[in-house]
C-alpha cells in the first residue's frame, strides 16, 4: 500500500532539528520509495514533481559513456560515475585516463577548484598549490565523458554542449530508465547538462541501473561503482561508506539536497530536500532505506545527526514524525 504524506502537493516535513529539547526548525521536502518493478510503496511531498538530479545523475552518465564506446572498467568507471574529495588517488587515476586517450587536464570542460578532502586540500595548500581542472569533484566523470568522445570519434571540444552527441545520448539514456521525458535542460555546478525528471522517474532510474544484468552497460556501472566505493566518494564520505558496509547497495547523492539509494533488486529510495540543506539528506534517506527493511549500526549512525551548542552535543538532526515507523 502507498503511504502519503497529510501535504501531497507540496514539500511535506522530513526531517527536525531539536536544541536542548527545543523544536527548532525543519527541512522540507519530497522523498519516494519504490519497489522492485517500480511501484510507489512510500511517498512523502510531491514526487511527481521535476527534479534536477545533480549528482545522483552520475550513473546514467556513465552508462551512455559506455554506450558510446568508452574503455572504462572497474574503478575508472566507478570514477567516471563519482563525486571524488580529489585526494591521489582520484586525481592520478583520472590524469591516467585522460593521458591513455592522448589528453590532459586542460581538456577538461569542468572548473578549478581544491580537493573536497580537508588533508588532500591542506596539502596543496601547504605547498603553494591553486585550484586546478582535476582536484574539481567532477573531473573523473569528465574525463569519461572524453574517453567516450574519443572512442566515438565525437568532437572533444564541445562535449559539453546540450545538443552534442554524447549528451543527446545521456538525455536519451536519463528518458529510457526513467521511463519519462525530461522536462527541463539546466547545467550542473560542474558544466555538464541536466535533465530534470521527478522525483519517482529518478528513483525507477536509479533502481534499474542497481538491479540490471552486469555483462549491461548500466549493470556495469552499478558493479564498479560497488566495487570501488573509495573512488565514489573519498575516505569518510557518506557513499562511501555506505556502499562498504552494504556492498549491495549502490549509493549516489547530489548537490541541493538530492540523494539515492537502490538495493540489488530495485527498490530504491530519492530523497530532495527542498531547501538543499545538505544535514538533512542522511536522516531521510536511512529512513526510506529502513521502510525497505535495512538495518546496520552505520544506519544508525548516519540516521540521526548533531547539533553542537558551546562545541558539544545538544540536540539532534532527525527524522520527522511522519517518515518514523509506526
Amino acid at each position: 500500500m502507498t503511504q502519503q504524506s497529510t501535504s501531497p502537493t507540496g514539500p511535506t516535513e522530513l526531517v527536525r532539528v531539536i536544541r536542548s529539547g527545543f523544536h527548532e526548525c525543519s527541512h522540507y521536502g519530497s522523498m519516494v520509495v519504490t519497489g522492485p518493478d517500480g511501484t510507489v510503496l512510500h511517498a512523502f511531498g510531491d514526487v511527481t514533481a521535476p527534479v534536477f538530479p545533480r549528482s545522483s545523475n552520475k550513473p546514467f552518465q556513465a552508462t551512455a559513456m559506455l554506450a558510446a564506446g568508452a574503455d572504462l572498467h572497474d574503478a575508472d568507471l566507478a570514477l567516471a560515475a563519482a563525486s571524488h574529495s580529489g585526494e591521489a588517488a582520484h586525481t592520478e587515476r583520472a590524469l591516467r585516463m585522460l593521458a591513455r586517450i592522448g589528453l590532459g587536464e586542460d581538456d577538461l570542460g569542468c572548473p578549478t577548484a581544491l580537493p573536497l578532502d580537508e588533508r588532500s586540500r591542506n596539502e596543496v595548500l601547504v605547498a603553494g598549490g591553486a585550484p586546478r581542472r582535476i582536484y574539481m569533484n567532477c573531473s573523473g566523470k569528465h574525463a569519461g565523458m572524453l574517453t567516450a568522445c574519443v572512442a566515438a570519434g565525437w568532437d572533444t571540444a564541445s562535449y559539453l554542449d546540450t545538443e552534442h552527441p554524447l549528451q543527446r545520448s545521456v538525455a536519451a539514456t536519463v528518458a529510457g530508465l526513467a521511463g519519462e521525458d525530461p522536462v527541463a535542460v539546466g547545467i550542473d555546478g560542474c558544466g555538464a547538462p541536466l535533465f530534470a525528471i521527478s522525483l519517482t522517474g529518478l528513483a525507477r532510474a536509479f533502481g534499474r541501473v542497481n538491479a540490471s544484468a552486469p555483462d549491461t552497460h548500466q549493470g556495469s556501472v552499478a558493479t564498479a561503482m560497488r566495487a570501488f566505493p573509495e573512488m565514489v566518494g573519498g575516505t569518510g564520505r557518506e557513499d562511501t561508506r555506505l556502499m562498504q558496509a552494504h556492498p549491495e547497495l549502490l549509493v549516489k547523492g547530489g548537490a541541493e539536497g538530492v540523494h539515492c539509494a537502490a538495493l540489488p533488486d530495485g527498490s530504491t529510495v530519492a530523497v530532495k530536500i527542498s531547501d538543499g540543506g545538505d544535514r538533512a539528506r542522511m536522516p531521510a534517506l536511512v529512513s526510506g532505506l529502513r521502510l525497505l527493511g535495512m538495518d546496520s549500526p552505520l544506519l544508525d549512525e548516519l540516521g540521526t545527526g548533531t547539533v553542537l551548542g558551546g562545541g558539544v552535543p545538544v540536540g539532534t538532526v532527525e527524522p520527522a514524525p511522519a517518515l518514523r515507523p509506526a
